[in-house]
């Protein structure tokens, strides 16, 4: 094998990435606009959700239920008439609308257990969800301060100290970013890879390699460097310029360790792309084989739920994919600043695995380019 031949190869790997404008807009896709969304954009959290009151009362204590709302939770609430309230949620202009019934204060200082209506729209299932308990954790507040005629907390026989680590502020729009980046690295690597030497043999450009003084070595090579680097690249301009900058989300750990475990998860799964790109027989085929890998990599892996959640069997199954690895890695490094001490058996396991894909993978290109 000479470096030479790989050098060359590899650069006509980016040329031919250079000529293809789909997958350059879906790499700049995957690593900037994805990556702001998946910040910016998570279901689960309620941020300025549409309310409107229907105060009927007009009295001090339903003032103060009003002014109870405001952002970055909920938007300004909108005040009201009662024949308005069902008519603007069947349009969808309020996710939430509460009625105040006339003589609330009155009823509240007899004694009463007068009710407040809530209307919700639950079309709207993670806001719906989150926002009632919101609802009714204010209105609570607000009605006993009142009663106890002054703001303050009530005594509890047991003082718990909350001490959040890592994300002080609870802000899952930083783990949105990074487990964003992690996603798009091993689908970018596996989609770009098995392209290129699918594109290779519809253009019928493989025939001339096979006439060329390269060896099947130098070809594969060229391909899992070629397209490993460019997704390196990517994902370090996005960590740095997006996630860093953009978005200011602090990274604990340290990025060149990061880069040095992501350049390993490169090279296990561009090889998988290259064994993929070998069964499939067509682009179309190689998308359907991308179905049935990454998403079992993805959701199984523990960037989306923890993998202690997880069936014993499925824990012990998914060792053997480099996506497992790779998140432990990735997370112990970005969120909790941990280090070469720390990640290095995710490290080695990604060399091992990376290793053993590679010699399936050649082996099954030896076979594919006769």
């Amino acid at each position: 094998m000479r470096a030479a031949n790989v050098l060359q190869l590899g650069i006509k790997e980016l040329r031919g990435l250079a000529r293809d404008p789909m997958l350059l807009i879906l790499v700049v896709y995957a690593f900037t606009l994805s990556i702001y969304t998946g910040a910016k954009a998570v279901p689960e959290t309620l941020n300025r959700a549409a309310i409107a009151i229907v105060d009927e009362d007009q009295s001090p204590v339903s003032s103060r239920i009003i002014t109870a709302f405001y952002p970055p939770y909920f938007v300004v609430p909108r005040l009201i008439s009662p024949y308005e309230m069902d008519s603007r949620m069947d349009a969808g202009l309020d996710t939430f609308a509460i009625n105040i019934p006339p003589n609330f204060q009155r009823d509240l200082l007899a004694g009463r257990s007068p009710t407040i209506q809530l209307n919700v729209d639950a079309t709207r299932m993670t806001q719906a969800f989150t926002g009632s308990g919101y609802i009714q954790s204010i209105v609570s507040v607000e009605v006993s301060e009142f009663l106890n005629r002054y703001r303050g907390a009530a005594a509890v026989p047991v003082d718990l100290t909350l001490r959040a680590r890592f994300n002080q502020q609870l802000n899952k729009g930083w783990f949105g970013a990074i487990n964003n980046i992690i996603s798009s690295i091993t689908m970018l690597s596996i989609v770009l890879t098995g392209a290129a030497l699918i594109r290779e043999r519809e253009h019928g450009t493989i025939e001339h390699l096979l006439v060329m003084p390269v060896t099947p070595v130098e070809i594969m090579l060229s391909k899992v460097l070629s397209m490993g680097l460019v997704v390196l690249l990517a994902a370090a301009f996005s960590l740095v310029v997006v996630v860093q900058w953009l978005l200011s989300v602090p990274i604990a750990g340290s990025i060149p360790l990061f880069m040095l475990g992501t350049a390993l998860q490169l090279f296990a799964t561009t090889c998988m792309g290259i064994f993929l790109a070998t069964i499939a027989g067509s682009m179309p085929q190689f998308g359907l084989l991308l179905m049935l890998i990454l998403l079992p990599l993805q959701m199984l892996s523990g960037g989306m739920t923890p993998r202690e959640s997880m069936p014993e069997i499925i824990q012990t199954i998914m060792l053997a994919a480099p996506n497992t690895h790779f998140v432990i890695l990735a997370q112990a490094i970005l969120f909790r600043g941990a280090g070469l001490d720390v990640v290095w058996p995710q490290l080695l396991a990604l060399l091992v695995i990376g290793s053993v894909l590679f010699f399936f993978s050649l082996r099954r290109f030896r076979q594919f380019l006769r």
